[in-house]
């Protein structure tokens, strides 16, 4: 038996993932059943996920299609888990299914759970193009809720189990999804006096790491692009301060400015661009445009003191920087151009690394009060609200639908190590990114295109 399948629109993953092929389907009735973001109190979903059964047993690079559907049932799972909104089982401890049962569930055997999980691995072996079936059912009232199909080359197994953990949050939360996506951050090693430090990238689960940079620099503050294909960060070589751009696609990298003076925390603009960035002269901070091509900076603040970190709002009218012009570091907004500079926090404590959600409903900065910790305050600088309390916590960045923030923790000790962590608004789900060395400066990139 083959799943009815109707073949959509192809889209490209880019020339270093292969083809994908988001299939469309039939429109299927809509249940009750679905979780809620903001609510810290609502316990977790239920949902089971199954192994996902072969049509045929075959081999392919990625291992056995019996495997391969064990597999991205691991990872939708985990993905689930890991949002804080769910409670999955499976696919460890479960019973498999037949292919059959697909798209004719056998509800009664999952009468624990709220919502079920099931799809299929069909290829016909070898470096063949793998399709994977993902739909999710209503358990109490029988009903399916969503289906979606994707075509992958096998090494590119991971994403279609992102892709497919994505539309069951979508459908059951009423949110953008956020898994298929990746993040940059700095790869640490070595004493703490003198670390080495790479830029590195993975994905958002901490999948398929590798490192960009090979350590002769440091490497600081990566921000990807808004069109997923670059990366700026700063690079420290021979007492020169440089920015980059690295091409993901391609490998390469280059420059945008250069300068011997103390240069850091590079942001895109939301079109790609222009480029922010702090520099300090003689003592004295601020805040610089320079277009993505290159060429010459254009200073944007210019007040006594230090104005760092800038960050555009999703409609590329203002700018939320921090500054300690004021006695202490504290947060303001100015236009794009410079213009109308203005102070929005107001309580206790200093205020860092601020960066606008990508909803533009909320900014997200680091609270320095005894500990560092995360927070979020309304552009406005009202109801301010910190969401984690470890010892160190520090630089958050956005998911791509600005539900949950990564930033990394540092923890105390001769050492210092840090780790890439992330929580989501509620303050209550936080997790830990597992990545190979010590983590800092973590950059969430958009959806994967």
């Amino acid at each position: 038996m083959t799943p009815p399948f109707r073949t959509g629109k192809a889209r490209t993953f880019g020339a270093a993932l292969g083809a994908l092929l988001l299939l469309a389907f039939a429109p299927v009735s809509r249940a009750q059943l679905s979780v809620d973001v903001t609510d810290e109190s609502s316990s977790n979903l239920k949902i089971v996920v199954p192994a996902l059964p072969a049509q045929a047993e075959v081999s392919t690079p990625a291992g056995s299609s019996t495997e391969l559907g064990r597999k991205i049932a691991e990872v939708i799972a985990s993905d689930l888990k890991g949002s804080g909104l769910f409670d999955p089982s499976g696919p460890g401890g479960i019973p498999t299914i037949a292919f059959s049962e697909v798209t004719n569930p056998a509800y009664d055997k999952w009468a624990a759970y709220q919502a079920l999980v099931q799809g299929f691995v069909r290829t016909t072996g070898g470096e063949a193009d793998i399709t994977v079936g993902c739909y999710l059912y209503d358990v109490a009232l029988k009903q399916e809720l969503t289906r979606q199909g994707y075509v992958v080359a096998p090494r590119d197994w991971r994403r279609a189990a992102h892709k497919c953990a994505d539309a069951i949050y979508a459908r059951l939360s009423g949110e953008s999804p956020f898994f298929d996506s990746r993040i940059a951050y700095i790869a640490e090693s070595g004493p703490k006096g003198n670390r080495t430090k790479r830029l590195a990238i993975m994905d958002s689960d901490g999948a398929n790491h590798r490192f960009i940079t090979n350590g002769q620099s440091i490497a600081l503050t990566p921000r990807f692009s808004p069109d997923y294909k670059s990366i700026v960060y700063v690079s420290y070589l021979n007492n020169r301060v440089r920015i980059y751009i690295y091409d993901i696609g391609t490998g390469q990298q280059r420059l945008v400015t250069e300068s011997s003076n103390p240069t850091f925390a590079p942001r895109w603009s939301p079109d790609g661009r222009n480029i922010l960035f702090s520099m300090a002269i003689a003592g004295n901070t601020d805040i610089y445009r320079v277009p993505a091509s290159g060429g010459a900076p254009v200073r944007l603040t210019n007040a006594p003191g230090i104005d760092v970190g800038g960050s555009y709002s999703p409609d590329g009218r203002q700018i939320v920087f921090e500054s300690d012009r004021s006695g202490s570091q504290q947060i303001y907004v100015m236009n794009a151009d410079g213009s109308n500079q203005r102070r929005i926090s107001h309580g206790g404590g200093r205020y860092a690394t601020p960066e606008w959600s990508p909803r533009g409903d909320l900014i997200a900065f680091t609270k320095m009060s005894g500990d560092f910790k995360i927070a979020v305050m309304t552009p406005t600088g009202d109801n301010e609200r910190i969401l984690t309390n470890g010892w160190q916590d520090e630089q958050p960045s956005w998911s791509p639908n600005g539900r949950v923030l990564q930033f990394f923790r540092t923890t105390p000790g001769r050492d210092g190590n840090s780790q890439v962590w992330q929580v989501d608004l509620t303050g209550v789900n936080e997790r830990r990114i597992p990545t190979p060395l010590s983590g800092s400066d973590p950059a969430w990139g958009p959806l994967l295109p």
